[in-house]
C-alpha cells in the first residue's frame, strides 16, 4: 500500500526512532518498503538502516533530489509517505492513513488529493508549544505544512505534479503549493519532531518556525514562487 522515503544525513540517532515507528504498520501491510536516501552520512545512519531491512541508496545532493531519487526508486507501494528522519509517527497512525487510502479510493479522489500529520514537539516548555501552534497555522489556515510533518499522495498524484523540483531548500513549500491547499488532508494522527532538523544546518526551532511561516505566507498570499524567495534569502 505505502512506500515509505526517507532522506538522511548523519541521521543514526533519529533514523533509529523513526523507523520503530513504522514496524506495526509493516507487520500488518500497510507499509511494504522503507526506501532510505542519503546524502553522504560520516555515522551510522547505513548500519541502522541495513539492520532495519531498509532499501539504501545514496544520492549526494540537496534534500530534494534525495527525495525524488527515493520516489523513483520505489517498487511496491501505490502510495508514497515522504517522511523526515527525525520525525516519529505516534501510535496507531497506521490505521487513520489505511482509513484515508481507502476513502480517498472510493471516492475516486486518490489522484487529487494528499494528507499530511498533525506536528508535535517531543520538547517540554512553552517555545516547543508556540511552535506546534505556529505549525497549525501555517497548515489550517494558509494550507501549506511543512515537511516535518511528513507528505502522503498517491504516486499518480506525485507523479502527475511533476514530484519533488532540485531546490536547495523550501522543496516542500514548492510541492505542497502545487498541490493546493484544498487538496490537503490533515489527519489527526501526530508527527512527533525532535526539533534538531533532520539533518545538520537544519531546526523547527521557534525562530526556524517563524521562518518557515512567513515563507509560507509569502508563497500563499502575496504569491512568490518559492524559487524567488530561495533567491531572496541567499
Amino acid at each position: 500500500m505505502i512506500s515509505v522515503i526517507v532522506p538522511t544525513l548523519n541521521s543514526e540517532a533519529d533514523l533509529a526512532h523513526c523507523l520503530a515507528a513504522l514496524v506495526p504498520a509493516a507487520a500488518e501491510g500497510v507499509v511494504r518498503e522503507v526506501i532510505v536516501v542519503d546524502g553522504g552520512s560520516s555515522d551510522n545512519t547505513e548500519r541502522v538502516a541495513d539492520a532495519a531491512g531498509c532499501d539504501w541508496r545514496e544520492v549526494k545532493g540537496p534534500r530534494s533530489e534525495r527525495l525524488a531519487a527515493g520516489a523513483q526508486a520505489s517498487r511496491r507501494g501505490e502510495w508514497l509517505l515522504f517522511l523526515p528522519a527525525d520525525t516519529v509517527l505516534e501510535a496507531s497512525w497506521h490505521h487513520e492513513v489505511q482509513n484515508f487510502i481507502e476513502r480517498a479510493e472510493r471516492a475516486g479522489s486518490a489522484d487529487k488529493t494528499a494528507a499530511a500529520f498533525k506536528l508535535r514537539f517531543e520538547a517540554f516548555g512553552m517555545g516547543a508549544r508556540v511552535s506546534e501552534f505556529m505549525a497549525v497555522v501555517r497548515s489550517r489556515f494558509l494550507g501549506m505544512p511543512d515537511g516535518s510533518q511528513g507528505l502522503l499522495i498517491s504516486r499518480r498524484f506525485y507523479q502527475s505534479l511533476g514530484g519533488y523540483r532540485p531546490l536547495r531548500e523550501m522543496e516542500d513549500l514548492d510541492l505542497v503549493k502545487r498541490i493546493g491547499g484544498r487538496r490537503l488532508v490533515f489527519l489527526r494522527s501526530g508527527a512527533v519532531c525532535s526539533g534538531r532538523g533532520s539533518e545538520p544546518g537544519q531546526s523547527d526551532s521557534l525562530i526556524s518556525g517563524f521562518r518557515k511561516s512567513v515563507a509560507r505566507f509569502c508563497v500563499n498570499t502575496l504569491r512568490l514562487p518559492p524559487k524567488a524567495l530561495l533567491k531572496l534569502h541567499g
